[in-house]
């Protein structure tokens, strides 16, 4: 089994690695719930809700390029830059690899 690690920042700044296979199609939305963390993804991982909000500290050139959907979706938040992406929007790949990003999407 292929595994990546990556470095997940969360809302009130404590910082994990963690380390997840590449091998079962997942977004990075879908693991970070898995490891239990809270986001909403009230849309489901359409691109539609930007709850699954994360900003790259580190890794982002190795990403996929934000496709329609999620550049619309960006467009709505205020707090969204350069280094924002949709979490549900990113597969969980070799991209990932080493990559840092902090938690952004709301709780409501």
């Amino acid at each position: 089994m292929s595994m990546v690690k990556f470095t997940v920042e969360d809302r009130d700044g404590s910082k994990q690695e963690l380390e997840a296979p590449t091998d079962m199609g997942l977004s990075l939305m879908e693991t970070l719930k898995a490891f239990e963390y809270n986001i909403m993804a009230t849309c489901g991982g359409m691109a539609l809700c930007a709850t699954c909000h994360v900003k790259f500290s580190r890794g982002q050139e190795q990403l996929p390029d934000k496709n329609d959907a999620e550049w619309d979706m960006l467009d709505t938040l205020p707090d969204a830059d350069e280094s924002s992406r949709l979490a549900c929007q990113l597969r969980v790949d070799e991209n990932l690899e080493g990559a840092e990003f902090k938690i952004c999407g709301d709780l409501e």
